[in-house]
C-alpha cells in the first residue's frame, strides 16, 4: 500500500491525519480495530457498485461486522429528506449502533457532507472516517470538518463543523472519475494556487496532460500539495472566523450562479471557475491585481476545460446570468454578515484578502463581463 503523503490537520485537542496514496482504499483494518467491531459505511448509488464491496470486505475481515447504507447519488439529494432517511436507517440497525460505532463516508463531497452530518448528529456524535472518491472531495470537502445539507435558499446552509478521525485518499480510484467530476476538483486546485501557492499553478500547467488523463502518481502529488494548503488554513482557523474565509475565493458569485441555474445544471467546478473569473474582474476594477495575473488564471482554466464566460455553457438559463437575481441570492449566502456580502479578492500572486466594501455596481459589472 504505497503512501505518498501524510498531512496533519492540527486542531486543539482533536488533530488527525490525511493519508494520500495509491491503491490504499481497502487497507481499513485499523478503522475496524478502533471501532470495537461496528462500522457503518455511508455511500451513494454511483460509488457503491465500484468500491463498497471491497471496502466492506476489508472491514469485515478485520471486525466481522460492517453495514452499508446507500442513498441516491447527486447534489439534488443532499437535503433534509435524504438525511432523515439515512438517519432512520442507521438508527434502525440491529444490533443497534452505540457511541463506539464508526461511520465511514465513502464517496464524493455529497457523501462526505451528508454522511458527516449524520455522524455529527446520530447519538449526538459518532466518530467518522472519510474515504473520498472524487478529486473535489480529496482536495476540498474531505478536509476541514464542514458537514451539511442544501436548503431551498442555497447550498450548505444546514450543517455543522465536525472533524473526522482520519481521511484516507486513494489516487488510484480517480481513474473511474468522469471528466466533469475531475474538473470540479481542478477548479479548487486552481483556487488554492491563487490564494496560497502560486507555484502550484506552475505544477498544474506543467502536468496538464498527466492530470487530465488521471495518472495516479501525478494526481497523488497534486492532491498532497492541495491537502497541505487546505490543512494549514483549517489548522489556523477551524470555524471560519478569519483566514479560513480565504477558501471561499470564487464561491460567492459561483454559488449564486449555481443556485440560480438549479442543482445539476452546471457542476460545482464550472460555477467556481466563473466565480473566480468574476472575482478577478472585481479585483482588476479596484486596481488590486494586474491584468496579466488574471489572464494567466483564465488561460489555465480554459486549458482544464473549465468555463471563463457564460458562452462556454450552452445550457445555462437566463436567470443564472441575471446580475440582479445573483445579487439577491448572495444576500442569503452564509458568508454574508449584517447584509454585507464579503468578497475574497486577489491582491498579488498567491495572496488574497477579504473585502466588505464591494459595491453592487462592481458585482453587477463583473457578472455582466461574464457575458
Amino acid at each position: 500500500m504505497p503512501i505518498t503523503h501524510e498531512i496533519s490537520v492540527d486542531l486543539p485537542g482533536r488533530s488527525y491525519k490525511v493519508t494520500v496514496g495509491i491503491d490504499i482504499l481497502t487497507g481499513l483494518g485499523r478503522i475496524a480495530a478502533a471501532s470495537d467491531g461496528r462500522v457503518v459505511v455511508i455511500t451513494d448509488s454511483n460509488v457503491r457498485p465500484l468500491y463498497a464491496d471491497a471496502v466492506q470486505a476489508s472491514l469485515s475481515d478485520a471486525s466481522g461486522r460492517s453495514d452499508v447504507i446507500e442513498f441516491p447519488a447527486g447534489e439534488e439529494h443532499k437535503n433534509l429528506a435524504t438525511y432523515e432517511d439515512v438517519m432512520d436507517r442507521i438508527l434502525s440497525l440491529e444490533p443497534p449502533i452505540d457511541r463506539r460505532s464508526v461511520v465511514v463516508t465513502l464517496g464524493g463531497g455529497v457523501v462526505g457532507d451528508l454522511g458527516g452530518f449524520v455522524a455529527a448528529t446520530a447519538l449526538r456524535g459518532l466518530p467518522f472516517v472519510n474515504l473520498p472518491t472524487t478529486l473535489l472531495a480529496d482536495v476540498d470537502a474531505a478536509v476541514g470538518g464542514k458537514t451539511g445539507l442544501n436548503a431551498q435558499a442555497g447550498k450548505n446552509l444546514i450543517g455543522a463543523f465536525y472533524q473526522p478521525e482520519a481521511v484516507i485518499i486513494d489516487a488510484a480510484v480517480l481513474k473511474t472519475l468522469p471528466a466533469d467530476e475531475l474538473g470540479n476538483g481542478l477548479a479548487e486546485c486552481v483556487k488554492h494556487g491563487v490564494i496560497r501557492d502560486w507555484a502550484l499553478l506552475d505544477f498544474i500547467e506543467d502536468n496538464i496532460e498527466k492530470i487530465t488523463s488521471c495518472q495516479p502518481d501525478t494526481l497523488a502529488e497534486l492532491i498532497g500539495r492541495n491537502v497541505a494548503i487546505k490543512a494549514s488554513v483549517v489548522s489556523a482557523d477551524e470555524r471560519e472566523s478569519g483566514e479560513r474565509a480565504h477558501l471561499n475565493f470564487g464561491h460567492t458569485i459561483g454559488h449564486a450562479i449555481e443556485t440560480a441555474a438549479g442543482y445539476g445544471v452546471l457542476s460545482h467546478g464550472q460555477a467556481v471557475a466563473l466565480g473566480m473569473v468574476a472575482a478577478f474582474d472585481i479585483a482588476e476594477s479596484r486596481s488590486l491585481i494586474d491584468s496579466s495575473v488574471a489572464g494567466r488564471v483564465r488561460k489555465i482554466l480554459t486549458e482544464l476545460s473549465l468555463p471563463v464566460n457564460f458562452d462556454d455553457l450552452s445550457n445555462l438559463p437566463a436567470e443564472a446570468r441575471n446580475p440582479n437575481r445573483l445579487r439577491e441570492i448572495m444576500a442569503h449566502d452564509k458568508k454574508t454578515l449584517g447584509g454585507v456580502v464579503r468578497f475574497v479578492l486577489p491582491v498579488s500572486p498567491g495572496v488574497v484578502a477579504i473585502f466588505d466594501d464591494v459595491t453592487d455596481e462592481q458585482i453587477k459589472a463583473a457578472v455582466a463581463a461574464l457575458g
